[in-house]
């Protein structure tokens, strides 16, 4: 029987001797940019390493795996009817849901029939005589494009952990980001956890329910709200619905991509009363928008940032009973908001339960795994199913498994030897006619990351109708202009707190992989105006060509 998710995507059927644009990616941006740029007149074809669409929520399928941007604004501005018409059935949408909204999109538009399924891209290499790119799949195929996209996305190559003994386990072994999609049995068995970013906080409580015993290995405690999630009320969304125009508007021209009551005030120029209240409403809110917009300087000064940060741990110390455990739980040694906040449910209550342990690898690191659990330095953890829950090689993970080679031969891993360099996040000088969608260097995972694809995608359409019209056929910026953005990059991040955290952001948590920021923290309303600046100023920084 056909499965109905994949039927009328082309499994390595024959296209055009030419492509206009290949697209690396069939989640929300490569789809995006499939129907923007088809509806161009541009022949595209997407290639994709899954064998369904859907980007993250087609690979993350643990229990609890959900968004933390509500549904209402994590969802395509691009078509009104669509927007009408999709009804979203909770507050924050779980990835059953969210893969059901992408499928929806890929059918509605009729995206599939341009998708190639069950396809990993291994090369893509500028022929600088054609001026095309040559793009290899894992089964030998080759296509040959004037533009190459990658949508590849931020938070899609899973980071394993490489510790002693694994291969010599004799239960079962899953990672969060490849989650089988039959399930995993949990039910009554001993099951360990390790690592305790948002996937782990995410799966704890609802594997938590269902373990005869479960233990938690977490080296670093993480901010976390509780998200308070529910079913969406049908006259909350029908009021939404009928002010949509605005809200798309509003959620374009403010920093986060989500519409929100900026703030107006520094943290320590009111008094306590007044930033408890700010706290205690946005902890009722269920929203790290409501708490990150609180006050102006939560994440530019070490004092006002400490005040949200005790206001946090305070919060897990009165909710988790045991006093060394909620000591453990309760996050230090980095600011509040410099690693990615987690929204839960019900993450620091679970470890009220009798059947839950927590291990803090602080005090007592993984020495190996056994054939039978996990060992540490204080003892044994016999387990049956091992979760690990270790997160992504970030932002650039995806694109340097790929062997991308630019002008003259030179390697994409040989240009970001020292870090990601790239122009507005969305061009690498020396690789022409190759553009990244929410690549390092624009605001990306700082913000809701459709609105973020949405503007990359229009601002790359608009820029391949420019070239067109005026009979162009290269792109790409200049190293000067790439060398200055990299330079504002780093300066505005250092003008915050985020590099004192050991983060993804900062790729930290990658062993070998240089330590630079990678999102930019501007603003996505600074950066959005910023590119279109460079657009109406002739593509500044960028060098055309036929």
């Amino acid at each position: 029987m056909s499965d109905p998710r994949t039927e009328g995507a082309v499994a390595r059927a024959p296209g055009p001797a030419r492509l206009d644009v290949v697209v690396v990616g069939a989640g929300l941006a490569g789809l995006y940019a499939l129907h923007r740029l088809r509806g161009l007149g541009f022949r595209v074809r997407v290639l994709e390493a899954a064998g369904g669409v859907g980007g993250t929520w087609y690979w993350n399928r643990y229990p609890g795996a959900r968004c933390d941007v509500e549904s209402l604004q994590y969802s395509y501005s691009f078509s009104p009817q669509l927007e009408q018409e999709w009804e979203w059935t909770e507050r924050y949408p779980g990835q059953p849901e969210l893969l059901r909204y992408v499928e929806h999109v890929a059918d509605r538009f009729d995206l599939r029939r341009d998708v190639q399924l069950d396809t990993r891209v291994r090369s893509a290499v500028f022929d600088e005589s054609a001026g095309a790119w040559t793009v290899t799949t894992d089964a030998g195929e080759h296509l040959t494009a004037t533009y190459c996209v990658m949508a590849t996305g931020c938070l899609s190559v899973p980071k394993h952990v490489d510790i002693p003994g694994a291969e010599r386990f004799e239960g079962e072994t899953h990672h969060t980001a490849r989650w089988p999609h039959e399930g995993v049995e949990v039910q009554g068995r001993d099951v360990a956890v390790i690592g305790t970013g948002s996937s782990g906080i995410q799966l704890v409580p609802v594997v938590a329910r269902q373990a005869r015993h479960l233990t938690v290995f977490q080296r670093t405690p993480n901010y976390s709200l509780p998200a308070r999630n529910a079913p969406l009320d049908p006259a909350v969304q029908a009021s939404v619905k009928a002010r949509y125009g605005a809200l798309r508007r509003a959620a374009r021209q403010s920093r986060g991509g989500v519409a929100v009551t900026p703030p107006r005030s520094a943290a320590l120029s009111v008094g306590a009363d007044e930033r408890a209240r700010a706290y205690e409403a946005a902890w009722a809110a269920g929203s790290l928008v409501a708490m990150s917009s609180t006050f102006t300087d939560l994440l530019t000064d070490e004092g006002a940032n400490e005040t949200a940060a005790e206001f946090v741990r305070a919060k897990v110390r009165a909710t988790v009973r045991d006093p060394g455990v909620a000591e453990s739980l309760a996050p230090t040694g980095y600011p509040f908001g410099t690693k990615r906040p987690c929204l839960d449910s019900g993450y620091f209550e679970t470890f009220n339960r009798p059947n839950v342990t927590l291990v803090d690898l602080r005090r007592t690191p993984i020495t190996e795994i056994t054939s039978t659990g996990v060992a540490t330095t204080a003892g044994h953890h016999p387990v049956d199913v091992i979760v690990l829950a270790t997160g992504f090689d970030a932002m650039t993970g995806a694109l340097s498994a790929i062997d991308v080679r630019g002008r003259g031969g030179r390697s994409l891993r040989e240009a970001w030897a020292g870090g990601p360099r790239t122009y507005l996040g969305l061009a690498v000088a020396g690789f022409p006619n190759l553009f990244l969608v929410t690549g390092p260097g624009s605001p990306s995972v700082l913000s809701n990351m459709v609105v973020a694809i949405e503007q990359h995608v229009d601002w790359i359409a608009d820029c391949l109708t420019s070239l067109r019209s005026r009979g162009l056929g290269t792109v790409e910026p200049t190293p000067a202009a790439q060398d200055a953005w990299v330079a504002h990059v780093g300066e505005v991040a250092s003008s915050t707190l985020y590099p004192r955290a050991d983060s993804w952001y900062m790729g930290a948590n990658v062993p070998g992989k240089p330590r630079v920021f990678m999102p930019y923290v501007g603003g996505l309303d600074t950066y959005t105006s910023t590119c279109d600046r460079v657009a109406a100023h002739g593509y500044e920084g960028f060098a055309v060509g036929t």
